[in-house]
């Protein structure tokens, strides 16, 4: 594992904990990206899908679903936590195999692959052409791509609303590289149509698309859910925010989620872009 990533598992053994906490919130709050990726992706009973940054599991199991009776599922992450609760929750699914390991580096398999699927599970590496020709290796001649990530912080107010509280409280973070591996790292199409072709991959296109994400019902519970595991969670930490601090921060977020108040709960819309691309076969 590089050194690079090896700092990335180290942030997501903490920082699954949390996740894995909130599995059941996370797999509503992102199932409608969950849905269009799939629709996009195709999945189809017989393959076989490397499920890349398979987090708690909620991915690999509906693709299991997919390619079932005889395909089968490579479920892989770089998080202990999230993989164990992933595990946990796939254990009924005897056509997933579960994989602790870094993709940029990890033998999967020479061509074994007809899919290559990730739910925002890709943004993360170190060396992001090196990891997609990894995965291009994995993945038979004609084999797919489909991976789904965010257009940018600003378009998705699930990122923004927590953010402009916890400044409003405590001030501006320090900046960040914008395409530095985060949430946000693959926004800028062209640049991430270039690192697949750079890997090899062809027909490399991205779609930009709108969907909803579904937090808690409330706002009271969603501004605590977006405040623990997003953006605001990073200005507490670099400011050394208080519970009072974060108080404040939860109530200002509450107040800025009621403009997605709907009679059947909270629907926040989610800008996002659908990557796909194809292995060539010569």
């Amino acid at each position: 594992m590089s050194l690079a990533n090896a700092q990335q598992a180290e942030y997501w053994s903490t920082s699954g904990k949390s996740w894995a906490t909130h599995q059941e919130m996370l797999d509503q709050l992102l199932s409608e990206p969950l849905e269009a990726l799939l629709a996009r992706a195709t999945p189809t009973s017989g393959e076989t899908v490397l499920d890349i940054g398979c987090g708690t599991g909620a991915s690999a199991i509906r693709l299991s679903k997919e390619v079932s009776p005889e395909g089968q599922v490579i479920a892989a992450d770089i998080s202990a936590p999230l993989l164990e609760r992933a595990k946990s929750r796939g254990s009924g699914c005897e056509n997933i195999s579960f994989i602790l390991g870094d993709a940029q580096t990890y033998e999967f398999g020479e061509g074994r692959a007809d899919l290559v699927f990730s739910r925002f599970g890709v943004m993360f590496f170190a060396d992001s052409v090196a990891a997609f020709e990894n995965l291009r290796r994995s993945t038979r001649p004609g084999g797919r791509l489909a991976m789904i990530c965010w257009q940018g912080a600003p378009e998705n107010p699930w990122f923004m609303d927590p953010m402009k509280a916890a400044v409003a409280r405590l001030g501006k973070p320090e900046p960040l590289d914008p395409y530095a591996p985060g949430p946000m790292a693959f926004k800028d199409i062209d640049r991430v149509i270039g690192i697949l072709e750079d890997a090899g991959w062809v027909n490399a296109k991205g779609e930009k698309i709108d969907v909803d994400l579904l937090p808690p019902k409330t706002v009271e519970k969603a501004a605590e859910f977006a405040t623990t595991v997003g953006p605001a969670s990073r200005v507490m930490r670099e400011k050394e925010g208080t519970e009072e601090d974060l108080a404040v921060i939860q109530s200002t977020c509450a107040e800025m989620l009621q403009a997605y108040q709907t009679d059947d709960g909270l629907k926040v819309p989610a800008r996002l872009i659908v990557y796909s691309a194809v292995n060539p076969k010569s």
